[in-house]
């Protein structure tokens, strides 16, 4: 969908910061992009300082830099803000709006007539939708949306192609579903008998509060008996896996193939790094921080930023590897550090 161009003011009004240049050299823009992909008509960021040697060559119309960038050489109007890259996702967001749902139902859908969907829902190709289940105003089911019985979906959601919400699940207001998103899948619990893993039924459900959104093909289990709980603001990266009856606070981020076994509670904004593998029935305290392919093994109080296999604090991590690192050079001064 097009939107209007921003002019110099508008964009200023939008955003903030204070204008260093010539503002009759600013054009009205169209767009943001790279430093070295931008146009006259778009807006540039420097955020990351490894990318400040591509200021001087950029053609960008107007660059957003920190309120303390040192820039030189450079011929484009700068922007200062305090947090240039969050001017520029809001940037983004004016360029590039959500599409607004207008009740779009292509005729290959299977909605249960005992389902109460709101009249603007759009319901894409291929896309069932089970007995009982709720779906609130402004929400869009993308092709092959799987919904079962007695699933709540509140207002303005969005599940992407393929995803699937399991029977009972509820899912709040904004909730974005990425493609291949499974939510509700049976947890991963087993009792031995002495001769087989006997199934144990996986009779709770899962519940994603406001704002949460599941990345593709990442998967949450429902609880063996209680919910699996993400609560408001917290975001999910692709391929991640969530066991039953896991809890995790708000605001808190899961980026790419984490797994977090059962009966975990992890706290309020929390970063956990890609890879990381957390054992079951731990508690993770708020604002805790996890670096990528760590193992937590043990509980970690809140404020706590942690590294290795097994996870320990993170500057005793950083002591150890140094401490290998000298031990293999004595060893063998030869060797390449």
């Amino acid at each position: 969908m097009a939107v209007p161009p921003l002019t110099i003011e508008q964009l200023q009004r939008m955003l903030g910061g204070e204008l260093v240049g010539d503002p009759s050299r600013c054009p009205a823009f169209t767009g943001c992009n790279t430093l070295a992909a931008a146009g006259s008509s778009e807006v540039a960021f420097l955020a990351n300082r490894k990318y400040r040697h591509a200021v001087a060559s950029s053609s960008a119309g107007l660059i957003l830099v920190a309120d303390n960038e040192v820039v030189a050489d450079c011929a484009a109007p700068l922007l200062r803000v305090a947090d240039p890259y969050l001017a520029f996702a809001r940037l983004q967001r004016y360029f590039f709006p959500d599409i607004a749902a207008s009740g779009l139902r292509h005729p290959s859908a299977v909605i249960d007539a005992s389902a109460r969907v709101a009249d603007d829902v759009d319901i894409a190709a291929r896309c069932v939708i089970g007995a009982g289940v709720v779906i609130g105003s402004g929400s869009r089911l993308d092709a092959g949306v799987v919904v079962e019985a007695d699933v709540r979906i509140g207002r303005d959601c969005h599940l992407h192609a393929n995803a699937v919400v399991a029977k009972g699940c509820r899912l709040a207001d904004r909730v974005i579903l990425q493609a291949g998103a499974i939510i509700g899948s049976d947890g991963f619990g087993y009792a031995w008998n002495g001769a087989a893993h006997l199934k144990i039924p996986q009779v709770g459900a899962v519940v994603l509060e406001d704002d949460v959104e599941v990345g593709a093909n990442s998967c949450i289990d429902r609880g063996a008996l209680g919910d699996t709980t993400i609560a408001a603001g917290t975001k999910i990266d692709n391929l991640v896996q969530i066991g039953h009856n896991v809890s995790i606070g708000s605001r808190s981020i899961v980026v790419s193939q984490v797994g977090i076994s059962g009966s975990t509670t992890i706290g309020r904004g929390c970063q956990i790094g890609g890879q990381v593998g957390i054992a079951g029935h731990l508690k993770i305290g708020d604002g805790v921080r996890l670096a990528a392919k760590s193992g937590v093994i043990s509980d970690i109080a809140a404020g706590e930023t942690f590294a290795g296999l097994p996870a320990m604090p993170h500057r005793a991590w950083l002591k150890l590897n140094a401490k290998l690192r000298k031990l293999l050079r004595d060893r063998d001064p030869k060797r390449d550090r």
